[in-house]
């Protein structure tokens, strides 16, 4: 079987549902809309699945284009409308100052209705991705290393690599086969990216991905036979950015160049 995508997910609005679409845009930024909004708390800190994991539970829409965003809660509401953009909002990101808008509109108070807190929604004038600083602003992982996690578990059921949120999910490769792409470019579809670094992983791992409830030791697997990783602790999957833009399509072909670059930062 050839290296090939079988799942593209993105999050419009970072930690609510993931989106799956058949087909994105690579740009250099990576996949525009992805990770457009973000929450922060009344403090101006993130607010995502490790405080609160049922926020995955909200499923967004979302139209870079028209900027119309739409969530569903899981009572049925639907709060929709076309994003307008306030005020600079002083905010950082892990650790690095971020540049955001405040949203104006009905989102917000319905996320905090939901959730139980005062939440601002934010628009992420560069998107608010993980490792955006590093070079991270696509990622990837392999069926065969959730496969591998599935067994080193010693569960029954496969492990869903929505878990991991992660933008490509590929079929075709044996296990953490793509740490050993680090350093290199990989051809994936019409777009070529280069891979800087491996996902250190997070308690939202553990989450059921559509319940939002801890439900696998993800985080005590890795620990016993992925404890340290390249770039970061109990690592799974890998980072990377884009070195030549294009389209992507689930079913499309992965394939690793193997020439090796500097990180692309």
């Amino acid at each position: 079987m050839r290296p090939h995508v079988v799942r593209i997910s993105i999050a419009p609005v970072k930690s609510l549902g993931l989106v799956h679409p058949d087909e994105v845009v690579l740009e250099r930024g990576g996949v525009p809309g992805n990770r457009r909004c973000w929450l922060v708390d009344a403090d101006g800190r993130l607010f995502n699945n490790k405080r609160y994991g049922p926020l995955m539970r909200i499923r967004p829409e979302w139209d870079e284009e028209t900027r119309v965003l739409a969530l569903t809660f899981p009572d049925g509401q639907r709060v929709a409308g076309v994003v307008e953009l306030g005020e600079l909002v002083d905010v950082q990101l892990y650790g690095d100052a971020h540049p955001s808008r405040r949203v104006h509109g009905p989102w917000a108070a319905a996320i905090s209705e939901y959730a139980g807190r005062p939440l601002t929604l934010l628009w992420a004038e560069t998107h608010a991705t993980d490792r955006l600083y590093r070079g991270g602003t696509v990622s990837l992982v392999s069926r065969g290393s959730l496969e591998r996690l599935r067994e080193e578990a010693g569960v029954d059921t496969p492990v869903d690599g929505r878990r991991f949120r992660m933008l490509f999910e590929i079929d075709g490769v044996a296990a953490h086969e793509e740490d050993e792409w680090l350093g290199t470019q990989v051809r994936v579809g019409d777009a070529t990216i280069v891979l800087n670094g491996d996902v250190g992983r997070c308690l939202v791992t553990s989450q059921d991905p559509d319940r939002g409830v801890s439900d696998l030791d993800t985080l005590g697997t890795l620990a016993r036979y992925r404890r340290e990783g390249r770039n970061e602790k109990l690592p799974f999957g890998v980072y990377g950015s884009v070195v030549v833009p294009g389209r992507v399509r689930v079913g499309d072909a992965v394939q690793p160049l193997h020439e090796r670059l500097l990180a692309t930062t």
